[in-house]
């Protein structure tokens, strides 16, 4: 049996993800705040804005169940703040987005390293985005978290050589999060009109066709080999 976990299940990209690994020899777990009823797939509904509960659960798990073929993590949840200037941001709502978006991949990475050091075949996905490596005025807790993952892959890379690490960026995808760029005050979020832009223009992908990308991505022999990656350019 091969191991899936997949963060911010409940709806996008983490949904399209958890449901195309969803596979007979497959057992797919599924972490977000909600649960997604069409979703073949074991669900816990915790808040990764509260990430030590999730790692510690999933600790526990991997405790227990064993004797897995491969086993991977894919940490796609994010929390985007309100689009704005980094000084007038709510505080509360900073704070869970650098937690949901850097703090819970590395303590959920940290777990899954150490529980599943005897599964043959080990992957790590972190799933950031362009905006990691090209800043942007109005958005910049996102900025830094995928910054962080990028950076977080190369240094787990180089400590763990047998483990397929990779962060990549998915492209721009049609999901909740580009709705919240483009309902965004202008005034407040210069990048607004770029972001309808790409609407208006037919540009996004969507997260099933994105989701199978990603899935075909994964599943390459080489993967691991470039750890800092575009899904457009794979």
């Amino acid at each position: 049996m091969h191991l899936y976990i997949v963060t911010g299940s409940s709806r996008g990209l983490g949904a399209a993800l958890a449901g195309q690994l969803a596979q007979p020899d497959h057992t797919v777990i599924g972490i977000a705040r909600k649960l997604n009823p069409s979703l073949q797939a074991e669900q816990w509904p915790v808040d990764l804005a509260d990430p030590l509960p999730a790692a510690e659960r999933l600790q526990a798990w991997l405790r227990v169940h064993t004797g897995w073929q491969s086993a991977t993590l894919i940490n796609n949840a994010a929390l985007l703040s309100e689009p704005g200037p980094l000084a007038g941001s709510d505080l509360a709502g900073l704070s869970a987005a650098l937690r949901v978006g850097l703090e819970a991949p590395a303590l959920l990475s940290r777990v899954f390293l150490a529980e599943t050091s005897n599964v043959p075949e080990r992957r790590i996905l972190n799933i950031s985005s362009g905006l990691g490596r090209r800043a942007m005025a109005g958005s910049a807790s996102y900025c830094a978290v995928k910054a962080g993952l990028d950076h977080l892959s190369r240094a787990l890379a180089l400590e763990e050589p047998d483990v397929g690490i990779v962060s990549l960026a998915p492209g721009v995808i049609d999901t909740d999060m580009q709705v919240q760029l483009r309902g965004a005050d202008p005034e407040r979020f210069p990048e607004q009109t770029r972001f309808q832009g790409l609407k208006d223009g037919g540009q996004l992908q969507t997260a099933e066709a994105t989701a199978s990308a990603i899935v075909r991505f994964l599943l390459r022999p080489d993967f691991g080999k470039t750890i800092v990656a575009d899904i457009r350019e794979a």
